[in-house]
């Protein structure tokens, strides 16, 4: 089995990789080229975010870097050998020499699970490690992994029975390699166990209650949630994954010298475990929405700043492009791209949540989310309705699709009957209970911005400017943009001045700010990438060039935008800017539309610092907590 998804072509003896995440792109190359990854930023980002939840690094030089991702093709493991060694941040202090990418697919077939099984069982046998950093050519490697070690003469498991427990929060790598170290260090004692994975295929090897009732012992080593009341009264010790990898037998030493289990004093650990899974999850399932919208916005945002910039001239009804003309038709496919890109964003989403049956109605409900006219508001709800129809329809589609149906019924399930009940939800659920309240709130910001037109300009460029920046086409940011375009026909442009120097600062402070925390590490490769179409579609005044960010980071990334939007307005209100066209960006100071265009530049980069700081500041204070959390 373990040649199915392991070769030499997967093997590479001198890694050139001098950092942790070079490791991660070096060898996620190797899998993209042999086809195993179709999408190998996604999968990075995947394996960055598994090791959020804990250092993958083992004693003795070894790491272990992997991920259930949407992006693998088929399963596949990589191995690289670093001759230098690499700082993983490994218990032991030492650095990591000899790593094991496992690509696993999300929601795939989990025969790559006996591979892993395989593999666990060489990387705990004595000499293994030692033997294979020391082999000169892939096929030297791989014929180690293949080799048949004899039997060892078997011990008399007459000592007694015990029973273990392993799972880690993605469930592929330490908790079978768990499960092995406690059946070799049984074994070795004489004592029969079984033991319980808690994995990413689901538990397996579930202990009976008459085995529970006859065991000496019980080890949990988890890192995860498990049921513990069913181990009431029996002999417990409670552990960390990695604990038996490390100790086996010591493990097992402590277990049968411990005092019996009281689940009534049983802290609630627990509890803190399944809320940190469930933002796991929920972060894997809006990357997986993001990571498929990402091409959409850069390939439409790319062609629609491209048509604007070359073919763009400014009207009092904006930026336009002659009729006709080659440029309008790049900028008509630009626009097919932008107007996909919110449902996929909803659809990927739903997934990630509920495989398949979700795919469908989370692209309907990310369609009708961000097009007004089905609940008769004048904006969608952009790509904050997306995610929200994206996980609704994600979970209720899973909830549908995991009942117990009728042996004659279940095939319709999942095409037909979850993605049709799926769909009539999100429609209903938008066009009758979360659409009203949208448009009475447009309704509301409109007469409110109208109502302070009259008043103090500061405290108007911060309310104009936080609409501008916080939602990047959702109904603030539309809002603020059709008051101030309204404002145009009444012959008062500073409104659209204050707006065309907001409106850049959330793409170009998100681009400024993947440049300035590139070697911080804070950001993934997908969103460097994003970052630089981002910077493009600022210039010319496309505000949805931030919403990869904002959808991947909310938390960082939207207070971010709304400071430096409110700074940038602010200004632009103080220095008496005013703009003529329905349009806002560099491009639009540039061609002349705004009075004093030096200064618009000048508030839009000041506004651009702003958010990049926050943003950059903030992304460091997250990261820096999750490292405590799991140190």
């Amino acid at each position: 089995m373990i040649t199915t998804l392991i070769n030499e072509k997967l093997i590479c003896l001198n890694l050139q990789a001098t950092t942790k995440d070079a490791v991660f792109t070096e060898m996620a190359e190797m899998l993209a080229q042999q086809g195993k990854v179709g999408d190998k930023a996604q999968f990075i980002a995947d394996i960055q975010a598994r090791e959020e939840l804990g250092n993958t690094g083992f004693e003795d030089g070894v790491a272990l870097p992997h991920a259930k991702s949407a992006a693998v093709v088929s399963p596949a493991v990589a191995i690289g050998v670093s001759r230098q060694g690499i700082e993983y941040g490994a218990e032991d202090g030492l650095p990591s020499k000899l790593f094991f990418m496992i690509a696993s697919p999300d929601g795939g077939a989990n025969h790559h699970i006996e591979v892993l099984a395989e593999l666990s069982s060489k990387l705990i046998e004595d000499g293994f490690i030692e033997a294979f950093l020391a082999a000169k050519t892939p096929a030297d490697a791989l014929a180690l992994l293949l080799e048949k070690k004899a039997a060892a003469p078997s011990v008399a498991k007459d000592q007694g029975f015990l029973i273990g427990v392993t799972g880690c929060p993605a469930g592929v790598a330490h908790t079978y390699l768990a499960a092995e170290a406690l059946e070799k260090a049984a074994a070795a004692m004489g004592y029969e166990i079984k033991v319980e994975t808690n994995g990413s295929i689901g538990v397996k090897n579930t202990p009976t209650a008459e085995e529970i009732a006859r065991a000496d012992a019980i080890i949990v080593s988890c890192d995860k949630q498990v049921d513990m009341a069913r181990f009431a009264g029996k002999k417990l010790i409670k552990t960390g994954v990695k604990a038996p990898i490390k100790d086996g037998k010591g493990v097992i030493e402590q277990a049968l010298a411990a005092a019996p289990f009281d689940a009534s004093n049983e802290k609630p650990t627990s509890t803190e475990s399944k809320v940190s899974e469930a933002r796991s999850n929920l972060y894997r399932y809006l990357m997986n929405g993001v990571s498929h919208m990402i091409p959409f916005v850069v390939t439409g945002g790319l062609l629609i700043a491209l048509s604007l910039a070359i073919g763009g001239q400014p009207t009092d009804a904006g930026m336009a492009i002659p009729e006709g003309s080659l440029w309008q038709s790049v900028l008509d496919v630009g626009v097919i791209a932008f107007k996909l890109m919110i449902p996929v964003l909803a659809g990927y989403i739903a997934f990630a949540i509920a495989d398949r049956p979700g795919l469908v109605p989370g692209f309907i409900g990310g369609w009708i989310a961000n097009d007004g006219s089905f609940y008769g508001a004048e904006a969608g709800t952009g790509f904050i309705g997306a995610i929200v129809a994206g996980l609704l329809v994600g979970y209720f589609v899973r909830f549908i699709a995991t009942r117990n149906y009728h042996k004659m019924i279940q095939p319709l399930v999942p095409i037909m009957i979850a993605p049709i009940t799926g769909t009539l939800f999100i429609a209903g659920a938008f066009i009758f209970v979360i659409g009203a309240p949208i448009a009475g709130l447009m309704e509301g910001l409109n007469a409110l911005l109208t109502n302070m037109s009259t008043g103090n300009v500061v405290l108007l460029g911060i309310v104009l400017g936080g609409m501008a920046g916080f939602d990047m086409g959702g109904p603030f940011n539309k809002v603020a943009f059709l008051f101030s375009v309204g404002m145009i026909a009444n012959g008062q442009t500073q409104f659209m001045g204050a707006m065309a120097c907001a409106i850049p600062v959330a793409p170009l402070g998100m681009a400024l700010a993947t440049v300035i925390g590139r070697k911080l590490n804070i950001f993934e490769e997908s969103e460097i990438e994003a970052g630089k179409a981002a910077g493009a579609m600022g210039l010319v005044g496309i505000s949805e060039g931030a919403i990869p960010f904002a959808a991947q980071d909310p938390l960082s990334v939207i207070p971010a935008n709304v400071l430096g939007s409110m700074v940038a307005a602010v200004m632009a209100f103080s220095f008496g800017i005013t703009n003529s066209v329905a349009h806002g960006g560099p491009v639009v100071a540039l061609l002349g539309a705004m009075n004093k265009p030096l200064l618009a530049l000048l508030c839009m980069a000041t506004g651009m610092l702003v958010t990049a700081l926050v943003a950059v500041a903030l992304k460091k204070m997250r990261m820096v907590k999750v490292q405590t959390a799991t140190a």
